[in-house]
């Protein structure tokens, strides 16, 4: 089982506990239970805000047109984007606690502070400490829209904690253990004490090509650009918005 597997065992008990879809992988799992807040029924298709409504949000940061062009979204879903983004961050920007905040409604049982802490480094690209609606368009755009390439290289970067371009088992035994600790003691079937170890071990056979300890981006995008399921649930969100 590697990681994108464990993540449908993760997601299938909490489902039975908070009444959401089973069957997600740990990209979807990020999204659904992130953006829960900001993705309102405004943004589903054929609910998009009329002209009139849309005259009255004030997104001004230089740049709405050169966020459509840095994007996949039209002016318009990034004006409703902003309006979901301001009422859950007034100031226009978020900071590490204020995420954590947000991250962990979606999990009361466990602790999911230090995954949270992993997707705020993924989401402040120019480690400022706060994630403008810039960085939080531009991520959501790839993780929502974005091609299979772009996806995978989001993902990675988020795996990669330190940046530097690999992934260590180090690294992945940290991701693993705070998924573990955000899920909490709800894990169904329960999990062995050796599980973390178990699930960096399988993710390595599989993606550590050359046996040298480390997982490059090739290595990582021709494996997960090999595997069916992985292929498959990079398309689960196509049309969220």
């Amino acid at each position: 089982m590697d990681v994108y597997d464990l993540n449908h065992v993760f997601l299938e008990d909490y489902d039975k506990h908070r009444g959401c879809c089973p069957g997600n992988s740990s990209l979807q799992t990020f999204i659904q239970r992130l953006f829960v807040s900001f993705l309102s029924p405004s943004l589903h298709p054929g609910s998009i805000a009329d002209d009139g409504e849309l005259s009255t949000v004030c997104y001004r940061p230089e740049g709405l047109d050169r966020l459509v062009q840095q994007t996949k979204f039209s002016k318009k879903e990034l004006q409703v984007l902003y309006r979901e983004f301001k009422n859950e961050c007034p100031s226009g920007a978020v900071n590490e606690e204020t995420f954590k905040t947000i991250y962990s409604q979606f999990f009361p049982q466990g602790d999911s502070s230090t995954y949270a802490h992993f997707l705020f480094e993924a989401f402040d690209t120019h480690s400022t400490g706060a994630v403008s609606f810039e960085d939080f368009a531009i991520s959501l755009s790839i993780i929502l829209r974005g091609s299979i390439t772009d996806k995978l290289n989001w993902a990675f970067n988020l795996y990669d904690l330190n940046k530097d371009g690999c992934i260590t088992r180090e690294e992945m035994t940290d991701i693993m253990h705070s998924i573990y600790d955000m899920m909490g003691q709800y894990t169904y079937p329960s999990m062995k004490a050796s599980a973390p170890k178990d699930h960096v071990d399988s993710f390595f056979q599989k993606m550590d090509k050359n046996n040298d300890g480390v997982v490059t981006i090739e290595e990582f995008l021709e494996t997960c650009q090999k595997d069916e399921n992985i292929m498959q649930s990079m398309h689960m969100f196509d049309n969220v918005i």
